[in-house]
């Protein structure tokens, strides 16, 4: 797709092809059309779904208490929500109305799904929302305010980016008013972001706008008083932008290898910037992680050699085109060659000193990444569990080979150093019961054990044939040659700060049971899996490098009142509960419910993404409602939940994504439309936002 016509659906890679709500737009943007490609993965070890483990620590390690463990809350005074269309009719056969978990302090009447084609943001009743931030949105003083038909590079780089994912709001010691707001922008469109030129100077500047509006946002943010919405300041002494040009550090055991040194670092010790920035996790010690994903789609390359295909990389033309304007982004160039092994890593960043250098950890291994979340044992040391997310991948762990200091200082460099392992998942059903169906088992659940399989182990490789750096750039070719169980992607990933379960977001795999692929097993149960499911995983809390857990399926996800579809909810009555769909990203509120965001499936649901909270324990276990719905054609990322304040969070990325510029299908979060006098600051299109939802 090119900025001089918009291409029509019809045209587009992906077009027939996709199933759930993904757009074709969303996959020709987001990931490079990846599910059109060869599986990556063509190892014959045996498969099994999702299983990882994030993790949040002991909050008093820092002698912070509570505060050290990042207070979560936001909020703005941006332009008041327009009144919403009217909800769909709520389906015959499910349950909605009041209802909250055990230990919840938000409590709400289940919202009934709304329509895929409604252009609207639907909150409960007696809540209200509200943008804190929006693409394009001025963060420093020297920042012009944003002008949709006059968009620049330089402009951009000090306006917040474009498509924003993992969010967190870091709440400042003391009364609570003042706090900064962190934000990864993973992808830009283009097609709905600039008006059609044939020009090709306007064709290179729209392209470095889109560099530009890619990467990281730190902004900082205050409010009356606690429980009262946030308002972004302009000019915050914290405030940063983070984009493809940004210089980053490497660290860890594979910082300077041969595998990373480019004509423009020649030392392999630095890089410049970070894309496809999907979710993250914040550290018990105040740093932000964010996950290079979709990195892939950025490049071109020879494709000829086994770790580009390994990786999805490819001999034809980028996503974005990039390679016109600068010769990294194309690996053919002589210099270049390890270009593309710059990205796919775990980057950490500090909120709280804008002046600090970012760095990438190649201890944690180089893929996908989702994100990375940390949780600290009871020994101080840290684990970090990663999903990489791509039909058939792994999920991985992280060690540190330190504990944890008082002295924030010394935490800084925590995950340089430490062990890196990948896991492999048993059932323990018989496998004829394991149908493809999705029907339970004769136990009465999905459930197994676990190991982790170790790829660096005290500073050695422990892969036959690969040193330590090749494991940690190579480490999709390092987990095959060990055998991982094949999952299908593994998204977010989070423990319980209450039980120290490990929830496990596996959007789907519609790959499953295909021809010449992996059929189904106890962790992954139907073939053609469209909807996905939620894994609960229960390892040691007492030591970070446990070799072995136990796991159930919490969910199997879909439309219960659907009669083609197994659906299981842990038990809890099927005719009670809110369809959900491609579970993303999820996170707690303070009870220990778990809440998660979607990037649905209207083509089998029929209903815009939307945010859900599951209980957990007793009766209610299993039990599904929806607390709100996001605009047609996006998705929901980033939650964050506040119930002792009656706040909850959410990134609302891509609305309108199928729309064009001469066409908008959204009008996301201003909903000022063509020929209508706008506010300051608002404009007629869409524009990715992060929003506050509050109690009226």
């Amino acid at each position: 797709m090119t900025e001089t016509t918009r291409t029509p659906l019809s045209l587009l890679p992906m077009y027939g092809h996709t199933r759930g709500k993904r757009s074709p737009v969303t996959c020709h943007f987001k990931c490079g059309n990846a599910c059109l490609g060869e599986t990556c993965n063509t190892t014959d070890n045996e498969y099994f779904r999702d299983v990882a483990a994030a993790a949040l620590s002991r909050r008093n390690v820092l002698g912070l208490g509570a505060a050290g463990a990042v207070l979560v809350a936001a909020g703005s005074a941006a332009a008041p929500a327009a009144a919403a269309p009217a909800p769909a009719a709520v389906p015959a056969g499910h349950g909605y109305g009041p209802g909250q978990g055990a230990g919840s302090r938000l409590p709400f009447a289940t919202i009934t799904p709304v329509d895929k084609t409604v252009d609207a943001f639907t909150v409960p009743a007696g809540y209200t929302w509200s943008p804190i931030i929006r693409w394009g949105d001025p963060l420093f003083a020297d920042a012009p305010a944003f002008d949709l038909q006059r968009q620049t590079p330089a402009a951009q780089k000090r306006q917040f980016g474009y498509n924003n994912d993992y969010t967190d709001i870091i709440v400042d010691q003391g009364s609570g008013r003042t706090g900064i707001l962190v934000c990864n922008q993973e992808y830009v469109n283009p097609g709905i972001m600039f008006p059609a030129t044939t020009d090709p100077a306007q064709q290179a500047r729209n392209r470095a706008i889109a560099r530009a509006a890619h990467g990281m946002s730190v902004v900082e943010l205050r409010r009356r008083r606690k429980g009262q919405p946030w308002t972004y300041t302009v000019g915050g002494r914290r405030n940063r932008r983070i984009d493809a040009d940004t210089t980053f550090a490497f660290d860890g055991p594979a910082a300077g290898s041969a595998l990373l040194r480019t004509v423009e670092h020649r030392d392999g010790r630095t890089t410049r910037g970070t894309i496809g920035n999907c979710s993250g996790g914040t550290t018990p010690w105040g740093t932000v992680l964010s996950g290079e994903e979709n990195f892939n789609g950025y490049f071109r390359t020879p494709g000829t050699s086994t770790e580009d295909k390994r990786y999805g990389l490819a001999d034809k033309p980028s996503t974005y085109g990039w390679e016109a304007d600068e010769k990294r982004w194309d690996t053919r160039n002589p210099g270049y060659e390890n270009a593309s092994n710059h990205f796919g890593w775990i980057v950490e960043i500090d909120p709280q000193n804008p002046g600090s250098r970012p760095v990438k950890h190649t201890a944690m291994g180089r893929f996908k990444h989702e994100g990375a979340n940390v949780r600290v044992d009871d020994r101080g040391r840290v684990v970090a569990y990663m999903g990489d997310d791509e039909r058939f991948d792994y999920l991985y762990k992280f060690v540190s080979r330190r504990t944890i200091s008082r002295n924030r200082a010394e935490n800084l460099g925590l995950l340089s150093d430490g062990d890196l392992f990948v896991a492999k998942f048993r059932g323990d059903s018989p496998a004829p019961q394991i149908d493809g169906s999705g029907t339970l088992p004769a136990d009465g659940q999905f459930d197994g054990t676990g190991m982790w399989l170790p790829l660096v182990l005290h500073g050695r490789s422990m892969v036959d044939g690969m040193s330590v750096d090749e494991v940690l750039v190579h480490t999709r070719l390092a987990a095959d040659k060990v055998g991982a169980t094949k999952m299908d992607r593994c998204e977010d990933v989070q423990p319980n700060p209450l039980t120290g379960r490990v929830y496990v977001a596996c959007t789907n795999n519609t790959d499953r049971g295909k021809a010449g692929k992996a059929g189904p097993d106890e962790a992954n149960p139907r073939n053609a899996n469209k909807d996905g499911h939620i894994v609960e995983i229960s390892e040691s809390r007492n030591r970070a490098d446990a070799t072995t857990f136990t796991w159930n399926l919490l969910l199997v996800c879909g439309d219960p009142a659907d009669p083609t579809t197994q659906t299981y909810f842990a038990g809890f009555p099927k005719d009670k509960v809110s369809p959900i769909s491609c579970p993303d990203n999820v996170a707690f509120d303070s009870g220990g419910n778990l809440w998660i965001s979607t990037d649905g499936a209207p083509s089998t649901i029929g209903y815009n993404d939307g945010l859900f909270k599951v209980a957990l324990g007793g009766r209610e276990r299993g039990r599904v409602q929806q607390f709100l719905s996001v605009p047609t054609e996006a998705e929901t990322c980033g939650p964050v939940i506040h119930d002792r304040e009656g706040m909850v969070y959410v990134a609302v990325q891509h609305p309108g994504e199928e729309g064009s510029f001469a066409d908008q299908h959204s009008f996301f979060p201003d909903y000022v439309r063509p020929g209508t006098t706008p506010r300051r600051g608002q404009v007629a299109a869409p524009r990715p936002s992060v929003v506050q939802v509050y109690r009226r």
